[in-house]
């Protein structure tokens, strides 16, 4: 009877020490508490100090990674002053494992983004945009499974809920967008958000995907990407905003998420939370075939029972993007139309975005030249 008790007393006393834990550390990455989890302002600054320990950790956790080739990273970025905007010329390399490329997408997905990256189970496309002309990396696109549901999304392309599985996976979710050192300062990123329209990202999901089947019900579909979806890094989004291409809105703007995530809970503290859900007799199976919200899914579990409800929401809301890749994409979703696909090369995004965006601006601003890749490094 004596044991039974101290068993009792002790689980309660590991629930209350990892219940005080959590919201030490939520108060600490500048949360407040009230009684849910909502930043203590909404300035981008901010929006930064909170993702800052989710970051360092990343970053921690990839140490030796990022010195042992930060040489060859360098080898490979270049001066602002070396750039000759008019000469600039680039290609879409898809990024494949252990190649030279995937060492330096990983290198700058981990260090350039206020936001820490997340991995994620699934559906996985990685791009890199070469500058040929400067021998340079230009830019990063990472696709990944879009979440099942998504109420912003959903509502807008008007899903079919017994359709849901079948839409969303032809579509993907774009977690990297952006330009890298000198080319973000030449708004390299509206070039980089305009690539998720071109044909040849189509193309390549055609090629990987083409004897696909989804996880959830295991269905066989034809590898079409009809549109891809987006967020903003931190609220209302300049990049995406009134994005357009010869006059046609590219980025359609459909509203505020949520602000849920797992982002303001370090891995450690994760690990320790299904720890917690293992003792109560949960499967904390993780990977493929649990779809690409399991860890948000496990950690709403745990934190409910934690007495610590809905702290899934960060209360960071994203402006949310649609890029539709047919012209009558809710006709094919709502009346089964066959698709009429939106024709964009990527050389000639290139060419428009050169004109457009990157031409004016190094006039216009010519502080983009002072970019010293050594005091970067």
């Amino acid at each position: 009877m004596t044991k039974n008790v101290n068993y009792i007393f002790e689980k309660k006393m590991k629930k209350e020490s990892l219940r005080r834990k959590i919201i030490k550390l939520l108060k600490d990455q500048g949360f407040k508490i009230n009684p849910h989890v909502r930043p203590k302002g909404c300035s981008k600054t901010m929006y930064r100090r909170i993702h800052q320990k989710a970051r360092f950790e990343q970053i921690s956790l990839h140490k030796k990674f990022l010195l042992d080739n930060i040489e060859k990273v360098k080898n490979y970025c270049r001066d602002g002053s070396e750039i000759i905007p008019q000469r600039i010329s680039l290609e879409l390399r898809e990024v494949k494992a252990g190649s030279f490329e995937e060492i330096l997408f990983k290198w700058w997905n981990l260090i350039w983004w206020s936001i820490p990256f997340q991995r994620s189970y699934g559906r996985q496309m990685r791009f890199l945009l070469w500058d040929t002309a400067h021998d340079a990396p230009f830019g990063l696109i990472y696709l990944q499974s879009p979440v099942l549901k998504m109420s912003v999304r959903d509502k807008y392309l008007g899903i079919p809920k017994d359709e849901l599985d079948i839409w969303v996976n032809k579509s993907m979710h774009a977690q990297r967008v952006g330009a890298l050192p000198p080319y973000n300062q030449l708004l390299g990123g509206k070039m980089v958000a305009l690539a998720l329209s071109c044909n040849e990202i189509r193309e390549f999901y055609r090629k990987k995907y083409e004897n696909y089947k989804t996880v959830i019900k295991g269905r066989k579909l034809e590898p079409e990407l009809l549109f891809i979806t987006t967020t903003s890094a931190f609220g209302r989004s300049s990049l995406y905003n009134r994005l357009k291409y010869n006059g046609e809105i590219v980025a359609h703007r459909l509203g505020y998420t949520q602000g849920s995530g797992t982002f303001h809970i370090p891995e450690e503290l994760y690990e320790e939370i299904l720890e917690f859900l293992k003792a109560k007799g949960v499967d904390v199976s993780r990977g493929f075939g649990h779809g690409p919200s399991r860890k948000l899914k496990l950690i709403s579990l745990g934190l409910r029972y934690l007495g610590l409800s809905k702290f899934e929401y960060h209360g960071i809301k994203r402006e949310f993007y649609l890029f539709p890749l047919v012209k009558n994409l809710k006709e094919v979703i709502q009346n089964g139309e066959k698709p009429v696909w939106i024709d964009r090369s990527f050389d000639k995004l290139v060419d428009y975005w050169r004109e457009r965006w990157a031409l004016p601006r190094a006039e216009r601003k010519p502080e983009w030249k002072s970019f010293d890749k050594k005091n970067f490094f």
